[in-house]
Order: structure tokens, then C-alpha cells, then sequence
């Protein structure tokens, strides 16, 4: 059922230098994810799933590529009043400055928000992964007469010094917020009626505000950030509720956890999937043929659309649509993102599409067109955590190998 009353406002990120490559061509919402899909489509299907139908994102960073996949994806038809739109960052007469942060991002958006007179709004990130219905969480905050709602996941005492934590009270209302706690100020962050491993109440960034609220918080305090700014300094002066969230839930803006979240998708029953009919992770609709395997081994491998792959051993690896592994090679750990298109053979192109024959691959992410040579290695044996080369990127220990760069025959990475 559509929720008429309801807007739902993703935050699109900024740069993305935390999964710089894979940002340097496309805004982070757009970065491809799990063989077919990008992550933006997470937050997106959550919305619709949850009968919210009217979604604006805000984005201003390479958003070409993010523009092209929605407009191509979320078109709603003419028997609906909703909309997936894009507001991307622009001056005005008004205000000649980007987005500055979270808050200042929707901030510049309210008269687009005030025009469509929901009584709700519901404020996502862009680079979560998660299934939630939004409709429990907006049950929390009618409810509780609420004006801010905020979504929070129970964490471990390990885990809690790399989240904003929020302290309530029993009745779940929110009375102090502590950015990162550690030491002492970590023994006082704990909230009543949590299981003994997982005493503390981490924010999901995840928000809903009764619209007037929304608008008269942003008009009268300027700064910049939800999480560091508005969040903390609203506890004092309105009514915060905290809605708790017991399913899988991962912020995938670094490339170790955004690496480590697609391969546990390579897993027979991974902790999230996108195979849930009543739930489903919606994406671009592709008329791609079935995949192509000529004496091959798989083990624990997430296999996408329009592939060719022959006489190769592949483990626990996502390989993404029209992906093309010639023969005798070995790939491990790696997160291949495909190509955009297929590609004639001809003696002119001296490194072909895809992954050449006799590579051995391992702990790697292979963006989007990139060509790799014959009898590539790339392990990284050394262990390197941070690295950068001509054509390639090593982040927390993963090889990156960036969008349309070619590795010639022979190289050892």
C-alpha cells in the first residue's frame, strides 16, 4: 500500500574517497554491487517495498553514470503519482555553495520537500546494506508522537567505539548521543533492557522527521551534519525516539567492508541476500543471455548474467554481468564487476575485454571494463596495505584495478 503521507530523502555521499576507484568515474551510490546491481538500489527497493513511492536523491559528485541507471530503472508509469528524482547539488541566486554536509545537503532541498506536503519524512543513507520495512519504523514514531525517529542496531562493546551512540531511556526515548565513545565515556553510554553482549545502541543514520520539524531544525541551526551537528544538539529541545533494528545491517563506504560484504554474498545461505521474493532487491532490467561455462570448478561463487568463462578454477568470487575469463586461470577472494558491453575480437586490440588466459587472481576488486593481459598474477604477496600505482590501487590489503584501465601481459602485481 502506498503511504501518501510519507517522502523518503536518500543521501547520495559525498566524494566517495573512502572506495576511491571505484568513485573516480561514478557518484558511490552507483558503484556496481553483488554481479548486477548498484547501491543505490538497496535503499531504493526498501522504499518501494515499504509502499514509499515518492523518493528524492541527493547527489553531487560524478552523477552521470547514477542519473543514467535511474532514469533507465525506477520509472513508476503514468497510473502513479510517485517519482524517483535526482536533486543534484547546483548554485543559486539564493546560495552559490555545494553541499557541505548531511543536514546542509537537505537543507538546500527544502522547498523541493515543502512542495510535495508529506507530513513524514524519512531520511536514508546511500551506502547501507540492509532490508528494513519502513513502515515499523514509521509505526515507532507515530506512536511515540515523536519528532525525530532514529534508527539503531544493538552492538558489542568491541564494536561500539566506531559508531555514534545513542543513550535512552527505558521508554526508548533518546537522551544523550556520544560520537565514537571510548574509555570512561564508553562505561556511561550503555541503555537499559539490552542483551549483556550488546549493551549499546548504535545510530543506523537513518531518520525520520515529522516535516515541520525537519524544517524548522534546518532553518534555525546552519551547521552542516546530521550525525555530528543536529542529531545531538534536537535530543535537548524535541522529542527523540529510537527505533531498534534486529536484522543484518552493514555500511559498505569503506573498501574493506564494502569487498567483505560482497563476498559473503558468495555463501549457500549468506546473512543478507537478494533473493527474497517478498522482499525484493530491485535493479535495471537487462536482456542478457545465460552465462557460458566450459570445464570449470566453482566453489562458493556468485555467478551474474552474459558470461564466458572456460577451463578455470574460480572460489569464493563475485563475477558481475558480461564478465569473459579465457582459459587456465585462477581466481580467489576477487569481486569482478563485468563490463558495460561485449567486444568484437580483432588482432588491433593488443589486451582484449575481460581477464586474459594463465592469470592467477587473489584479494581483488576488478572495476567495471578492465582488461587484464596473459599470465597476470595479482596477490599482492608483499601484503600491502595502501598503495598507488599507474593502473592499479591497493586499499586495506585488496588490489583495486579502476574502471577501463588495461594491465599488460606478464605483470605481477
Amino acid at each position: 500500500m502506498r503511504k501518501r503521507g510519507v517522502l523518503a530523502v536518500i543521501l547520495g555521499g559525498g566524494k566517495g574517497n573512502r572506495l576511491y576507484p571505484l568513485t573516480k568515474y561514478r557518484a558511490k551510490p552507483a558503484v556496481p554491487f553483488g554481479g548486477k546491481f548498484r547501491i543505490i538500489d538497496i535503499a531504493i527497493s526498501n522504499c518501494l517495498n515499504s509502499g514509499l513511492d515518492k523518493i528524492y536523491i541527493l547527489t553531487q559528485f560524478n552523477t552521470e553514470s547514477l542519473h543514467r541507471h535511474i532514469y533507465s530503472t525506477y520509472r513508476l508509469g503514468r497510473f502513479s503519482n510517485g517519482f524517483v528524482d535526482i536533486l543534484a547539488a547546483q548554485q543559486t541566486i539564493e546560495n552559490m555553495d555545494w553541499y557541505q554536509g548531511t543536514a546542509d545537503a537537505v537543507r538546500q532541498n527544502l522547498e523541493y520537500i515543502k512542495q510535495i506536503d508529506a507530513k513524514y519524512t524519512i531520511i536514508l543513507s546511500g551506502d547501507h546494506l540492509y532490508r528494513m520495512d519502513y513502515n515499523k519504523f514509521l509505526e515507532t514514531h507515530i506512536r511515540n508522537k515523536a519528532d525525530i525517529t532514529i534508527a539503531v542496531k544493538p552492538v558489542s562493546r568491541e564494536d561500539a567505539p566506531g559508531f555514534g551512540i545513542l543513550k535512552t531511556d527505558r521508554k526508548n526515548h533518546i537522551r544523550d548521543f556520544i560520537e565514537k565513545p571510548g574509555g570512561d565515556l564508553l562505561e556511561t553510554a550503555c541503555s537499559p533492557g539490552l542483551p549483556e553482549g550488546t549493551p549499546f545502541l548504535a545510530s543506523m543514520g537513518i531518520y525520520i522527521f515529522t516535516t515541520p520539524v525537519l524544517v524548522e531544525i534546518l532553518s534555525a541551526d546552519k551547521r552542516d551534519d546530521f550525525g555530528g551537528h543536529i542529531i545531538p544538539a534536537s535530543i535537548k529541545n524535541y522529542r527523540v525516539v529510537a527505533h531498534p533494528f534486529g536484522g543484518y545491517w552493514r555500511d559498505i563506504g569503506t573498501m574493506a567492508s564494502f569487498f567483505n560484504a560482497n563476498l559473503e554474498l558468495t555463501s549457500l545461505k549468506p546473512p543478507f541476500t537478494f533473493y527474497d521474493e517478498n522482499f525484493p532487491i530491485y535493479t535495471r532490467a537487462r536482456s542478457l543471455p545465460g552465462s557460458r561455462i566450459d570445464n570449470c570448478s566453482f566453489k562458493d561463487t556468485l555467478l551474474a548474467d552474459g558470461c564466458f568463462i572456460s577451463n578455470s578454477i574460480i572460489k569464493k568470487s563475485v563475477i558481475g554481468i558480461r564478465t569473459i575469463i579465457s582459459n587456465n586461470c585462477e581466481l580467489e577472494n576477487c569481486v569482478v564487476m563485468g563490463c558495460d558491453y561485449y567486444e568484437k575480437r580483432s588482432k588491433n586490440i593488443p589486451v582484449a575485454l575481460g581477464i586474459g588466459p594463465r592469470c592467477t587472481i587473489k584479494n581483488t576488486i576488478i572495476d567495471k571494463n578492465a582488461r587484464i593481459g596473459k599470465n597476470v598474477k595479482i596477490l599482492n604477496s608483499d601484503k600491502i596495505q595502501n598503495a598507488d600505482a599507474e593502473n592499479y590501487y591497493i586499499r586495506d590489503g585488496i588490489v583495486v584495478i579502476p574502471k577501463n584501465t588495461t594491465i599488460p601481459d606478464n605483470t605481477v602485481i
